[in-house]
């Protein structure tokens, strides 16, 4: 069991970019902190008088990808201990609670997982490939650091990670429209993460993994369970792999 003479202390620490219909209920929820830090890559709305209304322990970075900009606002906190949170989620009272109380007994790992629920279309979605979405976000920063590609990035730890139950809000999209739009910039990143990883795009590929997302999600996830937003989270699903492979095979047809 990780221990010390004194209770453990904990940075919370966020990124954000023009994030200001968000980050106020994000800085809110982690407000239990022992302090915040935030690093901002260039917001040009309200986000950082937003922020300033939290903390003084602001940074400005140029982007260069999710797990740079989490790296570096682990670097600049002041604990060892992180709760890494992005301005779309909130922690839950119940994980507040639950991380409050390995603050006072003592942490027995190196690092946690901790479910994450997505709110969509009216209803949190607890099935399908969206839940339980497992997320390490409380840890040990001199065990590991973030990794990961142009689009998904996560930190990774030494050691075997423990899993809380409380869980972490998401607020992923607003809407459909809102998804479909993100659905651009995402499939493109994908692909291109895709291409340097030597990935090929063939007909199968296209027809059968998409209808492959779709059958995982809907059904042996049970995404069904959840109605119509089920239903729906399980097509887009499909059709973001579609689209993946799609630009794949286009950026490879003009590589040759």
């Amino acid at each position: 069991m990780i221990k010390s003479g004194s209770m453990q202390a904990i940075s919370a620490t966020l990124i954000t970019f023009n994030e200001e219909r968000n980050i106020a209920a994000a800085l809110e929820s982690v407000s239990w902190a022992d302090e915040i830090v935030v690093v901002d890559s260039g917001s040009s709305d309200s986000t950082l008088e937003i922020c300033r209304q939290f903390t003084d322990r602001i940074y400005h970075r140029d982007w260069t990808g999710y797990a740079d900009q989490k790296n570096f606002a682990v670097e600049k906190a002041g604990n060892n201990w992180i709760f890494s949170l992005d301005a779309d989620e909130r922690s839950s009272p119940e994980l507040r609670t639950e991380i409050q109380g390995l603050v006072r007994m003592g942490f027995s790992g190196r690092g946690y997982k901790i479910p994450r629920v997505a709110f969509f279309m009216g209803r949190w979605i607890r099935h399908g490939d969206w839940y339980p979405d497992y997320q390490l976000r409380l840890f040990d920063r001199r065990f590991g650091k973030w990794e990961g590609g142009r689009v998904h990035e996560s930190f990774r730890m030494r050691g075997k990670p423990e899993i809380l139950t409380g869980e972490i809000y998401h607020y992923t999209y607003r809407s459909l429209s809102d998804y479909l739009k993100r659905l651009e910039t995402y499939s493109t990143l994908a692909a291109l993460d895709y291409e340097q990883k030597g990935k090929t795009a063939t007909p199968l590929n296209l027809i059968g993994n998409p209808a492959a997302a779709f059958i995982k999600a809907y059904v042996l996830r049970r995404g069904f369970m959840d109605g119509m937003p089920g239903f729906t989270v399980a097509v887009m699903g499909a059709v973001s792999v579609f689209f993946k492979y799609a630009k794949l095979h286009e950026l490879l047809i003009k590589s040759r």
